[in-house]
Order: structure tokens, then sequence, then C-alpha cells
């Protein structure tokens, strides 16, 4: 399959200063793209490279087969939702949502059913005399959407859209944006800073950090392998335990050893046929820090720990103890009996244990 968004060797430069460097990312047709990093790290300058809105300084961007490079934003079929919703303020949402196709000459009949369609879809048929102005958030970003959707391009380009929503309306305006994907099966390249947001939408990830691509996987992928420690550190809430270690052989098997100021060093074995230097960072999510007992499987090891900090978070328990120098949260049930100052067995799951080289930060297995 060909395809439908094709980034190869991609470079942006600001005078000498380089924005983004040598980007290799595809996609298929119906794939959810999202671009995630921290503020600065280019993603939305790729997406507005993307789109036409900014000029590469090397490398091509091929859409659909053709490089795109070279050709003005209207010609690319693409649409593109802003943070900024970009209404006409003296325009009704109808109008908004049907000025561009007027503009490119689409028939009268063909505006207003699509018009029909797209409101019944957005639920926004009340809303289609008003004004921008008479609108909450929500609806302008859900005008900004339909305005895209009318469109019906190969591309749907989204730029921070719910950025501006309070926290409660974002996460309706998710879950809206996921059913919109899958019941249009449309191609959608989508810039976020929220790795939650990226995490529940996305087909495909892309996470940057400086301009430069950290890794692309699935969520699962991005999630459970990491592929170095910005990339563990960055997606997850809470993030990743990241804790110093050093390993030593014990015959046929390896061990991790893992300081502690408050006694003892915790002592775990490394999953089968790892091979692994002698300083290592070990990470582990929350979830696979567990109460004795409630963790079963070969590679399920518990070691006494010392609880400093109780969070209590409805249906999940968060406890905090100190290993390796580091705040290490665990995940616990809500009925936990885990109190400040105690000593509780804790599981830890080696299974799904990540490796990096302190050096790199690169993974290691």
């Amino acid at each position: 399959m060909l395809p439908i968004l094709d980034i190869k060797s991609l470079n942006k430069n600001y005078g000498p200063v380089k924005i983004l460097k040598d980007i290799n990312v595809a996609i298929d047709p119906g794939d959810f793209l999202v671009l995630v990093g921290p503020s600065g790290c280019g993603k939305s300058t790729l997406l507005n490279c993307i789109a036409g809105l900014e000029p590469i300084s090397g490398g091509a961007i091929n859409i659909d087969g053709q490089d795109m490079s070279q050709v003005s934003p209207k010609d690319r079929d693409i649409a593109m939702v802003f943070q900024s919703y970009a209404l006409y303020p003296t325009m009704t949402v109808a109008r908004n949502i049907t000025f561009g196709m007027k503009v490119r000459g689409v028939d009268a009949t063909t505006q207003e059913r699509k018009l029909a369609e797209v409101a019944a879809q957005l639920q926004i048929e009340p809303l289609l005399n008003r004004r921008p102005g008479q609108l909450s958030g929500g609806q302008r970003q859900r005008v900004a959407m339909g305005r895209a959707l009318v469109r019906d391009p190969k591309l749907f380009l989204f730029d921070e859209p719910l950025s501006n929503l309070d926290a409660k309306l974002r996460v309706s305006m998710r879950s809206e944006i996921k059913k919109l994907h899958q019941n249009l099966g449309a191609t959608m390249v989508y810039v976020t800073h929220d790795q939650i947001e990226a995490m529940t939408l996305a087909t495909k990830i892309v996470v940057m950090k400086g301009g430069v691509v950290q890794q692309i996987g699935t969520p699962s992928e991005i999630y459970n392998h990491p592929a170095n420690l910005f990339v563990a550190d960055f997606m997850g809430s809470p993030a990743m335990n990241l804790i110093p270690a050093r390993t030593r052989r014990s015959g046929d098997a390896m061990e991790v050893e893992i300081a502690r100021s408050d006694g003892a060093p915790v002592v775990l074995r490394a999953p089968a046929g790892a091979d692994l230097p002698t300083d290592v960072i070990l990470g582990l999510r929350p979830e696979d820090i567990a109460e004795a007992g409630f963790r079963s499987g070969s590679d399920v090891q518990a070691a006494p720990c010392r609880i400093d900090l109780v969070e209590p978070a409805g249906a999940d328990t968060f406890v905090v103890s100190e290993l390796g120098g580091k705040q290490v949260t665990a995940r616990l049930h809500a009925e936990t009996s885990a109190q400040p100052g105690m000593m509780l067995d804790l599981a830890f799951d080696l299974a799904k244990v990540s490796f990096f080289a302190p050096e790199t930060g690169e993974r290691l297995n």
C-alpha cells in the first residue's frame, strides 16, 4: 500500500538555526498520526510544513504519491483545524462552514447537503444561525471541525485543537474526534503536547524533542518499549519510574541491585537472557509495582520497601518509596493498608522492565 503521507529526510532551518532535523515519517490511509513532545520541539512547525504554510529547507513531503514540497497549501488537498478556531466573526455558523466550498465554486445544493451532514455528525444543527461570538469554546471547536469535514480532503491536520478548552470538555471533545476518525476512516495528523491525548487518539505516535524524532510507534510500543529515557519519562502519567541500579553476575543469571538509604539494597533477578552493563537505569511503570500477593508470574519478585507517601486516587492508591536515591511510585489497589512510615512488601514485575544506558539514555533490552 502506498503511504498517503511520506516525509523523507525533511529539514527546516530559520537562518543558521536548525528547527527540524532529518525527519522521516510515513503513514497509511486511515491512520491517525499524533505528533507529541514538549513546547518548542518542532511538532507544530512540522505540521505547518505538511500544510505548506512553512517552506522546507530540504527533503520531500509526498501526499498520495506526489511531492508537495513546492505546491501551495490550497492545492495540497488538506483541511486544517487550528488551536484558535480561526472563524469569521461576522458570519453565521452555517456560512463559516460553507464559505470555503462557495469560494471553490461548489454548487449550492451540494453545499446544503454537506452542511446538513456535518451539522448532524457534530450535533450543531441548533447553532447554524448563530455567530461565533455567541458560542462556547467547545461549540466553536465543533464549527472549526465542521468547516474541515465538508472538504473531504486526503489529510486532516489538527494543531492543538483542544488546548483552549477546560479539562472536562477536552475529554469529551477527544472522544468526539476519535469517533469521527472511526466513522470517517479519514487520515488525520494531530499535534499535541498532551501525552494522554496522544495515547488515546493515535494509531501511530511520533515523539519529538529538539527537532529530532525520538521514537515512532503504536501507543503500545511507545508506552511499553520506550526507545530512550526521554520517551520513558515523557509518555505516561504518572511517569515511568527510572531507578539507577548496578548489575552483577550470579551463576548463569544476572542480578540487579538497587541501593536504599534506609537499609540493605533491593536485589532483583534480571529476566532470563539479559546481558547488561554494570551501571543501568531500571524503568518500571507504577502499575508494574504492586503490593505483594496481588501480582503473580515467574518474573514477579517482592522486596520490603519503606512507604514515604500515600496518595489515594479513587480506584487506585499511589504509594511513594525511596529506591536508588529516587522517589518511586507504585500503583496499589484502593483498599491497601499502606501507611506512611511502614514497611510493605512490593512486587516488581520484571517481565515489564526497561533498561537504559545512563550515559546515552538509549534502551538496552
